[in-house]
């Protein structure tokens, strides 16, 4: 397997010199503020880290620079109003070896939104369904909806796709068959995902590059040296230690 080939984005570029502020977010994030190039080298790659580093606040930005929508809408909301919450997008710059026709934005804590959308849809058109894993999405536990959404014909489609914790809904053993639909994906089509994630067994993806977030930086690294890979590592090999230090 060859990740690399045929990718669509190739180089992120964050200009952070030019940043309007530096004491809100999202310029406020250090990762931000200490990286300026991400080359990428795979059709799969990773943000990983701790909450708050910026693994989301980069994808929305990406989305944003490629006009795709969120599917489900956004989730600002007025009561707490930031007039910089939505501006990475300006100061950061997208090569791409080729642009994608298609893409879209997928962020877990709207996708009731989306299904929801959907119901609506079918209602008009019930022949659609068969796009979607023949019914209705929310009819199915979350973590199956989620899964039926991956397989369905809109995650199929040759483009770019932004995932955001993907892992919040889906069970372990789920959770590997979401990583075995990436790989299926990207052998058999021109697509490229970047993906924010928390779960060690969709970090594992084999040839995917990662990239960690800190205040120190963005800096690639291999799945052995993140730091969710070793807290987990360490958490089963002594479950009871963690919670004693």
């Amino acid at each position: 397997m060859k990740y690399g080939d045929q990718m669509y984005l190739q180089r992120i570029k964050i200009d952070s010199e030019k940043f309007p502020v530096h004491d809100t977010f999202p310029f406020n994030i250090k990762a931000f503020q200490t990286t300026q190039d991400l080359e990428i080298r795979s059709k799969i790659v990773f943000f990983s880290g701790e909450n708050g580093v910026g693994k989301s606040a980069l994808l929305d930005a990406i989305a944003r620079k490629c006009a795709f929508m969120p599917w489900g809408g956004s989730k600002t909301h007025r009561s707490h109003s930031n007039p910089y919450e939505t501006q990475l997008a300006h100061f950061i710059k997208l090569d791409f070896r080729t642009r994608p026709k298609y893409g879209f934005h997928f962020r877990a804590e709207v996708f009731f939104n989306f299904a929801s959308s959907l119901d609506d849809i079918l209602l008009d058109d019930p022949d659609r369904k068969q796009y979607f894993g023949g019914g209705s999405l929310n009819a199915k536990s979350h973590g199956e909806s989620f899964l039926t959404f991956f397989q369905s014909y809109s995650f199929n489609i040759d483009g770019l796709y932004l995932i955001d914790e993907p892992e919040s809904a889906l069970s372990p053993r789920s959770q590997v068959e979401f990583v075995k639909i990436l790989m299926r994906n990207v052998e058999s089509s021109n697509k490229q995902y970047f993906i924010a994630t928390l779960s060690p067994i969709i970090l594992a993806c084999p040839e995917a590059q990662i990239f960690s977030f800190s205040d120190t930086g963005i800096n690639s690294t291999s799945f052995c040296n993140t730091d969710v890979y070793n807290l987990y590592k360490n958490f089963i090999d002594d479950p009871d230690g963690a919670y004693r230090s």
